[in-house]
C-alpha cells in the first residue's frame, strides 16, 4: 500500500486547491486532487466562466475561465492525480496517514488539505409563476456564454457585485440592461457602483418583481412594483438574468470531526484545523480577521502546503526558496 500514499491529497479543484496543487509540485510533493465537479475550477469554471474577476494581483480584470485555465496549465508539469466526481464522504486518522472515503474508492495521505470552496450550491430562485418553463431559455441563474444576449434587451435581478458586474459586462454586448434591485442602496463595491451609475445601464430601485408576463410561452415582459410609492411598471425584456445569490450545502464535510464556525472550519494562522496534518484554505476556512477573496485564497494554499509538508517531514524545512530559485 505504501506506492498508493500520498504526502498531500487537496480536497475541491477550485482556484485555492488549484494553486495549492501547483506549489505542492514546487515542493515535490505527491499530490492527489479530488473534486465533486466533472471538471476542475470550481464555482468559477461551473457558475460564472464568462465573468470578469478583479480581486486577483497583477490583472485590472481576468475571465473567469481564463484564470481557471492558466491554473490547470500551471499545475500540468506536475503530472498530479486528478479525481474528478467524486465526492470525500469521511476520513479517518490512522497512525501516520489518513483514510479518505469517497463515494467511488478510498484513498490514503500524509496529509489533507480542504479547498472545498462553499461545499455544493445552488441558486436561490424566483417563486413566481411560470418560472420553471422559462430557466435556462429565458430566465438564466448563470451566464456561460454572453453572445446568447447579443442585441437583446436584458434585465437583471440583484443588488451585489455579481448583479452590477455582470450589467456593466452587458452593457456593449445586449440593446439595453435594466438592473431592478428591491434597495436604494447596491450592496456592490463602491467603485464598481460608481461606474454602473455612470453607465447606460437602466437602474430601477427600490422595485420587486411581480410577475413574468409571457406570451406563446415567451417571456415578454416584467411586471414591478415599487411597494413604498405603490407604484407599478412594465418592462419589456427578452431575457431574465437572477442574481440572488446561491445557499450552499457542505454536505458530509459538517460531519468530519473537526472545528466549525458556522459553515466554515477553523483554521489558524498556519491554516491547521483542529486535527494535525488536516489544513484549511480558500472559502472553507475561517479565522480571526479574515476576508474571503480569491487573492486571500492564493495566499492561503503555499501556507498550508509548506506546513503540511513539515507535518509529513518534520525535517523539512518551513520556508523553502523563492519560486524563482526553485525554477533554476
Amino acid at each position: 500500500m505504501n506506492q498508493n500514499i500520498y504526502d498531500i491529497t487537496i480536497i475541491g479543484g477550485g482556484p485555492a486547491g488549484l494553486f495549492a496543487g501547483f506549489y505542492a509540485g514546487m515542493r515535490n510533493a505527491k499530490t492527489k486532487i479530488i473534486d465533486v465537479l466533472p471538471d476542475l475550477g470550481g464555482q468559477l469554471a461551473l457558475l460564472y466562466p464568462e465573468k470578469l474577476i478583479y480581486d486577483v494581483a497583477g490583472f485590472p480584470s481576468v475571465k473567469a475561465q481564463d484564470l481557471v485555465d492558466s491554473l490547470i496549465k500551471q499545475i500540468e508539469p506536475f503530472n498530479h492525480s486528478v479525481c474528478l466526481e467524486e465526492e470525500v464522504l469521511s476520513f479517518e486518522k490512522k497512525e501516520d496517514y489518513f483514510i479518505l472515503t469517497t463515494n467511488k474508492e478510498t484513498h490514503y495521505s500524509k496529509s489533507i488539505i480542504i479547498a472545498a470552496g462553499n461545499g455544493s450550491f445552488q441558486p436561490r430562485r424566483l417563486n413566481l409563476e411560470g418560472h420553471e418553463e422559462l430557466e435556462n431559455k429565458q430566465l438564466h441563474y448563470y451566464i456561460k456564454d454572453m453572445n446568447l444576449f447579443s442585441n437583446k434587451d436584458v434585465t437583471l435581478l440583484g443588488g451585489g457585485d455579481s448583479a452590477v458586474d455582470w450589467a456593466l459586462m452587458l452593457e456593449n454586448i445586449a440593446s439595453s440592461v435594466t438592473l431592478i434591485h428591491r434597495r436604494p442602496q447596491f450592496r456592490a463595491h463602491e467603485h464598481s457602483v460608481e461606474k454602473l451609475m455612470a453607465s447606460s445601464v437602466i437602474v430601477k430601485t427600490p422595485f420587486v418583481l411581480d410577475a413574468l408576463n409571457q406570451e406563446n410561452n415567451q417571456l415578454k415582459s416584467l411586471t414591478i412594483r415599487n411597494p413604498k410609492e405603490d407604484i407599478e411598471e412594465i418592462v419589456p425584456t427578452d431575457n431574465l438574468i437572477v442574481n440572488y445569490g446561491f445557499s450552499s450545502s457542505l454536505g458530509p464535510i459538517k460531519k468530519w470531526p473537526l472545528d466549525f464556525k458556522g459553515s466554515s472550519i477553523l483554521a489558524n494562522s498556519n491554516t491547521e484545523t483542529s486535527i494535525p496534518g488536516v489544513f484549511a484554505v480558500g472559502d472553507i476556512s475561517t479565522y480571526e480577521g479574515k476576508v474571503k477573496l480569491i487573492a486571500t485564497g492564493f495566499g492561503e494554499a503555499p501556507t498550508a502546503v509548506n506546513n503540511a509538508i513539515h507535518f509529513v517531514n518534520p525535517n523539512e524545512r518551513l520556508q523553502p526558496m523563492h519560486s524563482t530559485s526553485l525554477y533554476e
